[in-house]
């Protein structure tokens, strides 16, 4: 088995999570028993990060855990007993104890509230046995890394309910325990873990943590239970083996509910914003971003149904309008929302749109609702036209230009220093195809917006189309200069034709564009970035940090984009039930094949761009499983 492989996740609703490996080894910092988010869904803080965990029987000790440690040695050996893992409906792993005697192992979070709850069981033949489990806590906020150091407090609070809390740091939440085994305090730290996935990225690596004590259960006369919470978690009276029983009954009929398993682990980014809710972009490490949320609500929310959910993450960003922009992302308590992405507040258009169409007739959405959205949607549009922050604004073509030196605006967003390594300055085709489908809506009720929509498309298919290659220029009047085109071969191109409500480009046109694209770019985990023999193409995303960033979009395989690109696939082929059949077995069923390649049940953020395509970056994201879900209903039979 590799140790190091797979990774499963479990969340809280609330921006806080659980993630590990299935061997049980640590390789990211981001991996851990309890991370809670303090200002929900921001403010993220690594509580507890693991435990150690073995068993005593007659036949002597047996070890469930395994961390890893410098130089690169692994210890105990939990991982040569281990027979057995699932992620469904959590994660369970089972150990083989003696002939005929196994432990069980389950982790899971129960939805709403910052705690994670272990339960430990004895399956098979009974035998005398008594587990023991030492926690391993920090306190830290889930980016950095924990040392040894002399302020941590060991000291803890002991109830007779079974409640013991721990207050590592002044300005930390606390800790709290509750368990139906017995406490002993023993302060002890753990020194030099190993996190190779930090390595392998170029970052600091190693890390050290405190043990406080050790808990006892004796298996052999029950299950055991560990619930580990933040003490902002509810009080209750009850015993930890009746808390522990009720969440797991309640958790396990709450995902009972959803259709399949790819509904209920796309579940896990919906998280609460404020009186309402927003998706975070991925795990462990994005919290929400105005792009990444509208873009995977449309398969998160609206291809699953789930308009009330759909309606309040709108809503919860539709007051944040400024000068026609929405933040691009929320950063931690503190610090002011980041206006910086010129495509986010198009995306909340047509995600808008597509809430509005979906839920026609729907009590769902109110008239109240309705003009709320509206009005935000007016906010935008009026705003771009009139010009607004880092150059944008409507130019007498009737198309969209945006960008100042120094600054990325459009997703294909990654900087090295002060170096922007996609620019994109001038008017990139994406934008323009978000911005006239935004004009498209507005126009329903608006001449004024019918003129400009009408304007801007007649230009846009003039001047964008590049007969060299048979396909749109990523850029024109690049830098802002008339005339100047950026020619590289992109994905980008691929919303004129799919993945947003209108097709700009029909015809013959249409299919060239969408056969160059699948010529250069389509692989079974996305799209690539960037044409194999395109200047800066690169094939892997691997090394530090500066080097990771630089490949990022040079080539780099983006699954999200395969929702554009198959709905382009079958448009051009008149939406047939035989397209749709074909496009399914072509791109989506090697798509679905790559869910447990890397997280368990999720699509990661990006891959390699050549074979193997190795899974990179971030393991869980939120846009990759929402277009999987939107590919889903647009390759439907009927």
């Amino acid at each position: 088995m590799n140790l190091d492989s797979r990774e499963w996740l479990e969340t809280d609703g609330l921006g806080g999570f659980a993630s590990g490996t299935v061997g049980g080894v640590r390789t990211r910092r981001y991996h851990g028993l309890l991370v809670v988010a303090t200002t929900p869904p921001t403010g993220r803080m690594m509580l507890v990060n693991g435990f150690d965990a073995w068993v005593e029987t007659p036949e002597g000790r047996v070890n469930l855990s395994t961390q890893r440690y410098l130089p690169d040695v692994l210890h105990p050996d939990g991982f040569w007993r281990l027979d057995q893992f699932h992620a469904d409906p959590w994660p369970t792993w089972r150990w083989r104890l003696t002939d005929g005697a196994d432990v069980t192992q389950e982790i899971f979070i129960p939805r709403g509230s910052p705690r994670a709850i272990v339960r430990w069981h004895i399956t098979g033949k009974q035998t005398p046995a008594k587990l023991f489990v030492r926690p391993l806590l920090s306190g830290r906020d889930y980016h950095q890394l924990h040392h040894e150091n002399p302020s941590f407090n060991f000291n803890a609070e002991t109830s007779d309910a079974g409640v013991v809390t721990w207050h590592p740091y002044l300005g930390v939440p606390g800790i709290r325990s509750r368990s139906n085994g017995t406490y002993s305090h023993d302060p002890v730290w753990y020194r030099s873990f190993l996190y190779l996935e930090e390595r392998s990225r170029g970052l600091d690596d190693t890390e050290d943590l405190a043990s406080p004590g050790l808990f006892e259960f004796d298996l052999g006369a029950g299950e055991a239970i560990w619930i580990v919470e933040a003490s902002t978690a509810p009080e209750t009276t009850e015993t930890p083996t009746e808390l522990g029983m009720r969440l797991r009954h309640g958790e396990s009929e709450r995902r009972r509910a959803f259709p399949s398993r790819l509904h209920r682990n796309a579940d896990h980014y919906v998280v609460k914003r404020g009186d309402g809710c927003t998706i975070v972009a991925g795990y462990p490490w994005f919290t929400d971003w105005g792009r990444d949320t509208f873009i995977a609500l449309r398969g998160i929310c609206l291809a699953t149904g789930r308009l009330t959910t759909a309606r309040r993450i709108l809503l919860e960003w539709a007051d944040t309008v400024s000068e026609g922009m929405l933040p691009n992302r929320f950063p931690d308590e503190g610090h002011a929302p980041e206006f910086n992405a010129v495509d986010a507040s198009l995306w909340f258009v047509i995600a808008v749109h597509d809430l509005l169409r979906a839920g026609d007739g729907s009590r769902s959405i109110t008239d109240a609702h309705r003009r709320r959205l509206l009005v935000a949607v007016d906010q935008i549009l009026r705003g771009y036209v009139r010009g607004t922050r880092y150059g944008i604004h409507l130019d007498t073509d009737g198309l969209l230009a945006a960008g100042v030196p120094g600054q990325q605006l459009t997703w294909m967003d990654a900087k090295v220093g002060d170096e922007v390594v996609t620019p994109r300055v001038g008017k990139p085709v994406e934008v323009q195809a978000l911005w006239l489908n935004a004009l498209a809506f507005a126009a329903r009720d608006s001449a004024e917006w019918r003129r400009l929509f009408e304007r801007g498309l007649a230009l846009f298919q003039a001047k964008f189309w590049n007969p060299q290659r048979s396909c749109l220029y990523d850029v024109v009047d690049v830098n802002h200069r008339p005339g100047q085109m950026d020619g590289s071969l992109r994905p980008n191109q691929i919303f004129a034709i799919g993945g947003l409500p209108v097709q700009l480009i029909t015809g013959e046109r249409a299919h060239q564009i969408v056969d160059t694209v699948e010529r250069s770019l389509i692989t079974p985990f996305g799209l690539r970035s960037l044409a194999p023999g395109d200047r800066g193409y690169t094939p892997r995303y691997e090394g530090t940090p500066a080097s990771r960033d630089h490949a990022y979009h040079q080539g780099t395989v983006w699954p999200w984009l395969m929702g554009a690109f198959v709905e382009a696939w079958v448009r051009v082929r008149d939406n047939t039930r035989a397209a749709r059949m074909e496009a399914r077995d072509r791109f989506v069923r090697p798509l679905v094949g790559e869910l447990d390649r890397l997280s368990l049940g999720h699509l990661p953020e990006i891959a390699d761009a050549e074979a193997p395509f190795t899974p990179r970056g971030c393991p869980f994201q939120a846009w990759s499983m929402g277009e999987l879900l939107r590919l889903l209903s647009v390759t439907q039979a009927d």
